[in-house]
């Protein structure tokens, strides 16, 4: 699925649910029947490559799979797969997609708090927010795609989240900065960082976790191995464990999709306030824990008052005090504060320099960064 493609569909899915939910409330209903399509596709191809490969029709191959759900990395159940969805009657259709959800999350602890967050039922004021006809609308919309192995990238469920936020959030006059990095500025911090295997990255605000996500595929693209078309790492290579932490439940969220997706199994995701409570600490718990490199894009000129800085147990800010109205100066000093070697810091303030000479010569910053990229070979 290309690019105008995705937006298309994605626009579709969106006008679907235009009436009683606000624009920017369309990702939370779009994305999670995203993620459990994308889950239940790849679980159909798993299907057929089982199929094939013990010389099975499907239905011998399914109920191998009911026996055995290690064969498959994430087991669907029956009415959770999206063939059984589409084919879902109108009436008790946000309870049957929640159940859904939820039945996909006991099956997949690893998914729990992450596919089931959304309540597709939920009324307020005795009135359903979301009814069932707008849902119906939704589901046939997201069932013009296929969304397996061999149909769309890995990054689908990022590229859809930074889809809906730069359309709908930022109508209604929210920032989408503020949850992501702009593709290609995250491609060039990745290629800057070059992680290399064992290495442990660290974001302190990850947001929807692109910079962690890309990062990722920098390493797999210089070190993987093709395999059933896609990139898996070799045994004998240590593989690359990112860590994050982000304050907003919705992107901690979607955090989770976008590494279940990529298939990073080396995660650690915190929920929490990283500048008053930060998640990765030492053993003393007085330091913070140490990363070989951090990657981030801290909300710009953040408000946190004076005395955050000043009484902060971790030590974290011996360079100075940041004025409560930018805490821009914060968050540098908590990412060095984390590393093991102060030069792998990669904050979005840093890429930004790196781009200035080349925005005086383009008119537009985004015409400068394909240059950048042209020169590192990354575009062509």
């Amino acid at each position: 699925m290309d690019l105008s493609t995705l937006e298309k569909w994605l626009w579709d899915a969106a006008c679907s649910l235009r009436g009683p939910v606000d624009a920017p409330k369309f990702k939370d209903y779009i994305l999670p029947l995203v993620f459990l399509k994308r889950l239940s596709d790849v679980f159909d191809d798993e299907v057929e490559r089982i199929s094939v490969e013990l010389g099975f029709d499907r239905e011998e191959a399914l109920r191998e799979i009911d026996e055995d759900h290690d064969l498959v990395r994430f087991y669907i159940p029956r009415k959770a797969r999206w063939g059984s969805i589409r084919r879902l009657p109108l009436q008790g259709l946000g309870q049957a997609l929640t159940d859904a959800v939820q039945a996909v999350a006991r099956q997949n602890p690893r998914l729990q708090g992450v596919i089931d967050i959304t309540d597709f039922n939920a009324t307020t004021a005795g009135q359903r927010i979301v009814p069932d006809e707008y849902l119906h609308r939704l589901v046939q919309v997201l069932s013009k795609h296929r969304l397996g192995i061999r149909d769309v990238e890995p990054d689908i469920l990022g590229r859809a989240y930074e889809y809906l936020l730069r359309k709908f959030a930022e109508g209604a006059g929210q920032s989408a900065g503020e949850f992501y990095t702009p593709r290609t500025v995250g491609v060039l911090m990745a290629h800057i960082l070059e992680p290399e295997p064992g290495t442990e990255v660290y974001d302190p605000i990850c947001g929807s976790g692109g910079l962690l996500v890309k990062a990722y595929l920098r390493f797999l693209e210089k070190h993987g191995e093709k395999q059933n078309d896609r990139l898996k790492l070799p045994s004998n290579v240590a593989d690359v464990k990112v860590f994050g932490q982000d304050i907003n439940a919705s992107a901690y969220a979607m955090v989770w999709m976008n590494v279940v997706i990529h298939d990073i199994e080396e995660a650690t995701i915190k929920l929490g306030d990283t500048m008053r409570r930060p998640a990765f600490v030492d053993e003393s718990g007085r330091s913070l824990r140490r990363f070989d490199m951090v990657i981030a894009n801290p909300m710009w000129n953040q408000d946190i008052p004076t005395e955050v800085y000043e009484h902060d147990p971790y030590n974290r800010f011996a360079y100075g005090v940041p004025p409560a109205s930018s805490a821009d100066w914060g968050w540098i000093q908590h990412m060095l504060a984390s590393l093991n070697d102060a030069e792998e810091v990669m904050p979005l303030e840093e890429a930004v320099l790196l781009l200035r000479e080349a925005e005086e010569e383009r008119a537009k910053a985004d015409r400068a960064l394909d240059e950048v990229l042209r020169t590192l070979g990354l575009m062509v």
